[in-house]
Formats: C-alpha cells, sequence, structure tokens
C-alpha cells in the first residue's frame, strides 16, 4: 500500500532550525538519571559471576547483610514470586517463519542467576546500601560458592559436535537455524563464467553512549504505584515488562527517559536491571538508585555484530553477477533476546543494490558463553555489507575489472523503482523497494572523492612509496519499521501546543523536528510548540526509538494529529468570525479570514472563545486535542554509498583515512543540520568498527578489552573531512515522504575501509577478511601478501 503524498508546508520542514535541546545539553543543565536524587534515596550495586560458566552451590550472605549500610542483599530465592523470564523481542510474523522455516531453542533468562551463571557478568545478587561505595564493599564480602563449568566462546568451535553445550539437553549449541532461498543459485552457480569464495569475519563490538544505562525508582506505598527514570530508549517496552512481573495495572507504572546520553541499540534490549531495581524499592518502600560503571557497561550490556561468513559470488566474464550463496554463523552470547531479527537482517539486506536473481542462506545462530548479543546501530546491515562488498571487491579483483565499474554494471536502476526483490523484509510484508537512484549516488560520490583523478595518480604514489587504496562501500535499509507508533497534540488556553509521542530521544533532536511538523501543520512557531516523549504518563501506548523509526512513524503520527487539531481550531475561529472553517488560515499562531490579514486573532481567543460561559454554552467543543496512532504498510528504504580515502604506512601498520564521502538518499529531509549530525555520528562509529573496536575474549570466558585502556574508540584525530551528498527520493509509504537516517551512517564505514585497505596494499595481493584493521593486523596481511 502506497500513501498518497500530502503537501508539506515549506516554512519549517527543510529548514535548519536551531536544536531546541541544544542550549541545556552544552551548557550542562541537562537532567540525565544520575542527576535525580530524592529524600532517602538508597543506591544499589549488582553482583555478578566472575565465571563465564559455572552452577552456582550455595551463597552466604551474612558478612555482606551485616556491613555498615546495607539494608538488604537479594538472591533469587527472596524475589521467586517475581522471577519469570525475561521479555523476547523480535518475534517473526507467520509469513516470515513460514517462509524461513524458523527452527527456535528458547533461551529463558531470569533477572538473577539461578542455579547455572552462563556468562561474566551475568547478576546473581543485589545489593541495597545507603551508598555505592557502600554496596560495592559489601559486594566483595558476598561468598558464593561456584562450580566452574567448560566454557564455549569461539564462534565456530561452538558448532562442532565435540564441544561442550550450554544448554546440555539441546545436545548442541544452536539455537535458531533457517535457510532462505532465491531464485536457483546452485544452477546461476554452475553456469557463471567465475565463482569467488571466501570467509569473512564480522568481529565483536557494540555501542559506547557517553552515558551508561541507569534508572532511579521512586516506590508509593500507599498508592501501589511506581514512578521509573530509565535511560532507556523505549519507556513503554520497560512497563510492559513490570506490568507483567508485578501483574498491576499500566497506568501504576510510570517510566520516563529522560535526558540520556546516547542509545545505538545499547539501551533498546530488557535487561535484569530493569526488574532488579523497582522490585527492590518496591520491596524496603524506599527510592533506589542504579547507574552501570563503565566496566560493568562493557561485561554486561549487550554486545552485537559477531558473525562468520562462508559466501560464494558468482558472475560472467562482463562483471554481471549472477549468484549469491552464504553459510554464516552468528555468535549469539548466552541468550537470545531479540529471536531472528539480527541474523535475518543480515540476510535481507545482503543484496543491498544490486540486481542479483538468485541467492541462498543458511544460518545458524550459535550460543556461547559471552555476553548476549543484540542489536545495535544497524541491526545486522552492516555485517551484510561487510560482507558483501568486500565479495564483491574480490570478485572485481577476479575479473581484473575496476570496483566502481562492476557496481556500476550491477545496480538497480531509477527506472526499474518500485523494484521488488522477491524476499520478505522482517515485518512480513514484500521487500520492494520504493524510491531511490543508486547509480546517480554511485556517480556523485565518486566524482566528490575525486576518483578517476585518483586512479591516474595511484601507480606513481606507490613508486613513490605511498601507498593510497580508495574502498566503496553501498547499502539499502529498510527504516521506519512499525507497527504503529502514537502521538498526541493539543493546544492549550494560552495557544500553546504540545506534542507527546512514544519515540524518545538520546540525542537524535526529536524535540525540535517534531515541533517543525506540529508547527507547519497547525500553523504556530516552533518555539510555541512544547514536546513530550518517553514519558508513559504522557501517551498511554508507544513502542520507542530504535530501527531508524522515529521521524518516518512518530513524525508521521505527529503530523496528521496536528492536522486535526488545526481543524478543529480553524472550526472554532469560523464559528467565531463568522466565516467557514475552510475560509480559515492560520499562520504565526494567529487565525485569520483568508484575504483578510487585518481580521487575525491569536490561538488563545479562538482557544478561549470555545468555552462555555456564564451567559452561553460553548458554540463548538473545546476539545483541542488529537491522539493518533500511526501504522505503516512496510518500511521505506533509505540508501547511500559511501567512499573512503586512506593511506597505509606499511611500516608501521597504521592507517590514515584521509578523505570521507557519503551521498546518501533518505527522502525529504525535515531539518538539515539534524540529518547531517546524525550520518557525520554514525560515520564516526563505523570508523570504529573499521580500525579500533572489538570485544576479546580468552580462553576462560574473561573480557580481556573491559575497559577504555583496552577497547579503543576513534577519536577527533581519527575522524577526517566528511562530505555529504544530499540525494532526496521522497517515499511513497508516508504522508511526509521521508525515510530514516539514524543508523545509516554507522553501516558501511567498516566495508569501505577494508575496501581501500585491500586496494592500498595490491601489490602485496592481501585479503582483508577481517576488521578492525589494527597495526598489528594490517601489518600480519603485508607478511602474509606474496609481496611481504
Amino acid at each position: 500500500m502506497d500513501w498518497e503524498q500530502m503537501p508539506v508546508g515549506a516554512k519549517y520542514f527543510g529548514a535548519s532550525v536551531p536544536r531546541t535541546e541544544d542550549p541545556r545539553l552544552l551548557r550542562g543543565h541537562a537532567r540525565y538519571v544520575d542527576d535525580i536524587t530524592l529524600p532517602g534515596l538508597l543506591h544499589a550495586t549488582i553482583v555478578r559471576s566472575p565465571h563465564a560458566h559455572a552452577r552456582i552451590r550455595g551463597i552466604d550472605r551474612h558478612a555482606a547483610q551485616a556491613h555498615p549500610g546495607v539494608a538488604r542483599v537479594f538472591c533469587f530465592n527472596d524475589l521467586s514470586d517475581w522471577m519469570q523470564p525475561m521479555p523476547i523481542s523480535g518475534a517473526a510474523p507467520p509469513s516470515l517463519d513460514t517462509r524461513l522455516g524458523i527452527r527456535e531453542r528458547p533461551t529463558p533468562q531470569y533477572p538473577l542467576a539461578r542455579d547455572i551463571v552462563r556468562y561474566a557478568g551475568e547478576p546473581v545478587a543485589v545489593i541495597v546500601a545507603r551508598s555505592r561505595a557502600e554496596a560495592e564493599d559489601a559486594a566483595d564480602l558476598m561468598e558464593i560458592d561456584y562450580d566452574p563449568l567448560p566454557a564455549v566462546i569461539d564462534t565456530q568451535a561452538a558448532v562442532n559436535p565435540d564441544s561442550p553445550c550450554v544448554y546440555p539437553d539441546w545436545g548442541d549449541n544452536v539455537t535458531l537455524s533457517f535457510s532462505h532461498r532465491l531464485g536457483d543459485p546452485d544452477a546461476a552457480m554452475a553456469a557463471a563464467d567465475v565463482v569467488v569464495r571466501e570467509t569473512f569475519r564480522v568481529q565483536r563490538y557494540s555501542g559506547t553512549p557517553v552515558e551508561c544505562r541507569g534508572m532511579v525508582v521512586e516506590p508509593h506505598p500507599v498508592e501501589q504505584r511506581l514512578t521509573i527514570w530509565n535511560a532507556t530508549q523505549f519507556p513503554h517496552f520497560v512497563q510492559r515488562a513490570l506490568v507483567s512481573v508485578l501483574g498491576w495495572p499500566a497506568h501504576r507504572i510510570r517510566v520516563v527517559a529522560p535526558d540520556v546520553g546516547g542509545g545505538f541499540g545499547v539501551k533498546a534490549s530488557s535487561y535484569p536491571e530493569d526488574i532488579l531495581i523497582p522490585l527492590a524499592a518496591m520491596l524496603l518502600g524506599r527510592p533506589v538508585k542504579w547507574i552501570e560503571d563503565r566496566r560493568e557497561h562493557f561485561m554486561a550490556s549487550i554486545h552485537s555484530r559477531e558473525q562468520v561468513h562462508d559466501i560464494e559470488i558468482a558472475a560472467m566474464r562482463d562483471g554481471r553477477i549472477v549468484a549469491i550463496r552464504d553459510r554464516f554463523l552468528v555468535d549469539q552470547g548466552a541468550y537470545n533476546p531479540w529471536g531472528v531479527v539480527q541474523s535475518y537482517n543480515t540476510v535481507a539486506h545482503m543484496l543491498g543494490l544490486h540486481r542479483i536473481a538468485n541467492f541462498s542462506a543458511d544460518v545458524r545462530m550459535v550460543i556461547t558463553n559471552k555476553t548476549p548479543h543484540a542489536p545495535y546501530r544497524g541491526a545486522g546491515r552492516p555485517e551484510a555489507v561487510f560482507v558483501m562488498d568486500r565479495a564483491v571487491d574480490r570478485l572485481a579483483r577476479a575479473l581484473n575489472m575496476d570496483p566502481a565499474e562492476i557496481r556500476r554494471r550491477n545496480f538497480i536502476t531509477e527506472a526499474e523503482m518500485p523494484y521488488d526483490t522477491g524476499q520478505i523484509y522482517r515485518d512480513g510484508q514484500p521487500l520492494i523497494y520504493d524510491t531511490g537512484n543508486f547509480p546517480e549516488a554511485l556517480d556523485k560520490a565518486l566524482q566528490a572523492i575525486g576518483y578517476d583523478t585518483f586512479r591516474a595518480e595511484q601507480d606513481g604514489l606507490r613508486a613513490q612509496g605511498i601507498y593510497r587504496g580508495v574502498g566503496i562501500s553501498s547499502y539499502v535499509e529498510g527504516t521506519g519499521v512499525g507497527p504503529y507508533e502514537g502521538a498526541t497534540v493539543y493546544v492549550d488556553h494560552s495557544g500553546g501546543v504540545v506534542v507527546a509521542t512514544g519515540a524518545c530521544s538520546q540525542g537524535q533532536g526529536h524535540e525540535t523536528t517534531f515541533a517543525q511538523l506540529a508547527a507547519d501543520a497547525i500553523g504556530v512557531t516552533p518555539d510555541q510548540v512544547t514536546v513530550i516523549n518517553a514519558d508513559t504518563a504522557a501517551i498511554p501506548m508507544g513502542v520507542g526509538t530504535f530501527a531508524s523509526r522515529s521521524a518516518v512513524v512518530a513524525g508521521s503520527a505527529v503530523n496528521e494529529a496536528a492536522e486535526r487539531v488545526r481543524e478543529k481550531l480553524a472550526e472554532a475561529a469560523g464559528s467565531l468570525m463568522e466565516a467557514a472553517p475552510d475560509d480559515i488560515e492560520i499562520d504565526d499562531g494567529q487565525a485569520f479570514v483568508r484575504g483578510v490579514p487585518q481580521s487575525a486573532i491569536p490561538l488563545a481567543r479562538v482557544v478561549q472563545s470555545a468555552l462555555p460561559t456564564y451567559a452561553s454554552p460553548s458554540p463548538v467543543d473545546a476539545d483541542f486535542t488529537a491522539t493518533v496512532y500511526r501504522q505503516v504498510p512496510t518500511v521505506t528504504y533509505a540508501s547511500a554509498v559511501h567512499v573512503a580515502l586512506m593511506e597505509v604506512d606499511i611500516e608501521t601498520g597504521v592507517v590514515k583515512l584521509l578523505r570521507y564521502v557519503v551521498s546518501h538518499d533518505c527522502g525529504r529531509i525535515i531539518n538539515p543540520t539534524i540529518v547531517d549530525g546524525q550520518i557525520y555520528g554514525g560515520v564516526a562509529q563505523g570508523i570504529g568498527g573499521g580500525l579500533f573496536e572489538e570485544y576479546v575474549y580468552d580462553e576462560n570466558g574473561q573480557l580481556l578489552s573491559g575497559s577504555m585502556l583496552d577497547y579503543l574508540v576513534p577519536t577527533a584525530t581519527d575522524v577526517p573531512s566528511i562530505d555529504l551528498i544530499h540525494l532526496e527520493y521522497p517515499s511513497t509509504r508516508n504522508p511526509l515522504g521521508i525515510k530514516g537516517v539514524g543508523e545509516g551512517g554507522a553501516v558501511s564505514p567498516p566495508a569501505a575501509i577494508a575496501n581501500a585497505v585491500e586496494d592500498a596494499l595490491k601489490l602485496f595481493d592481501v585479503c582483508v577478511r577481517e576488521a578492525p584493521l589494527t597495526p598489528e593486523r594490517v601489518r600480519n596481511l603485508i607478511k602474509q601478501g606474496q609481496g611481504g
């Protein structure tokens, strides 16, 4: 289903309106969870397993409970009445389940471990004390008798028949598997002129937001209510989880996400602390605060990305790709909180911009004794793009063809839009690209980087001992996933506009963009609009912010609700001014009869005129409120081409990014400054995945890169100048013509960087099969190369 395109007011939509949030954020006036202090506040710490895999034989808490300042020590048995498996997200719709033949084994995780711990960092107990320091000191006094069990750490070894089993009754370590087929890849492979086969590994890494997770819970014992401030990306989901545990009506559990210092998907999973801290506060009758420290973040917040692919790509001699055959493993860690989402996202996005009729994927998600794996910015897409773009470059090498030319010959054209890939998206709907011009994106990106000039100069630079390379990467990304998002818009008696939505911001600029949409739809200025998000008391139902969905789904809901409010205002203004509602215009917060600007009256007077008086009842309904729960038919597809220009020092192995270009299409742009910021930040995170970031475990399941000393992230000096090219191909699937942009910047950099490094080291005949491309890894590549 395609939505009829509605006109968009040009006054604020498309304008770089200054961010409403910035004054408080930049001046230190923001209010994060840790800024919240309440009378009688207690502090919690989590006692975590030091073992990756062990049986709990006994717990002695007496010394910890007797420590000064300790209010209570909670173990599983203390909370057994409320201990139920953590909620699971991302269930496959029936149409997708039927097509894939998904075979799944559940991995129930309880908020506290009962008998077995399955990763280092799994919660075993909660200690609540007067201060965080006292709680941590008491944690050191806990005596827990562990019986260590064999740890499963290596992804590929986990599927060996002789591997220990994380869940012994399974007989193996596969938690979920499925197969996907498009066309006849086997026949196409057999008829192809060239087949290239490679193994690529995507390393385990994740988001490192400035603010770690945390929450403050205030109990209201008399009313049996809880108020929870949680650094989360989906307050309504947290509320629903607690409704299930406590059996309370939802309105008695208020969840608020205040200012949140970054999320990136890390704060969009359900965590044990979301249950444990509210239970502790409820049972103690005192407010309780828990703030995750950075060490806890590395070992207990979700990890992501880790996959191993055995891929074959087949083509004819003219460069036309005829088939892809992929078999891959996903290292799920100890539990699977998101089902098929991340692995199928990889499959659904594998073909990207390429016109390929034959494709197969055989997928196994394996359980290991590592921190659970869940979506992080891109959620399966960066993995697909790394593997696909590496395979395409290897194919170009085998055909002795320029990497840009092979893409040009295989990219879907604008004339083919809407393009049916023959697949199903994870929402169960046909995977049909709505709009876009992929060849244009490629050509503009290459032109901006000076591709032809660089190629002409590259051999000369090598002769001087300067090893530079250029790498291309591209993606198509499903954005704006449903099933819905909610928005309530109302006008108060002063003419001010309030917008409440289930989407919540972790820095994306929702207060600004949603105000722009409401201002245009109603006819006020953005500074007359107040946006309230991430508060379950402001709107009863919502989904949250993840999957590049807020502008598409919540933005459309805000726009529609605001338009309904404008209709009510026009009716009231028409009654007041004795004109037909269709003849009423509203602009800059004033209503007037079309063609008679001197008739203008402020909206405050319009609202007040609708109120009953002692003399007479209201002539019109005084309800200037509208609530919309916007459903979307399916996702809309954003796309981009990234090009990286790199230089490699072959003596030290240091890789330096010289230039970076992004040519992207996110449909109509609400606020160019905010879109630019999203892409810049995403590229910086992608550079981290390409050059620096990796979670490394030893053979016993101990995290070796568990601090900022060992887990490196890019700094300002590592991020080059980024050139952005905006292509606007409006989507037909929402009334605003917009596509999501939140994740795309992070999707392509690892692939573009890997392709550029391999290009720079072409004389050494290296093959980049994994990232990050640290100096040590680059030097090893050179040593292994024929020219080494």
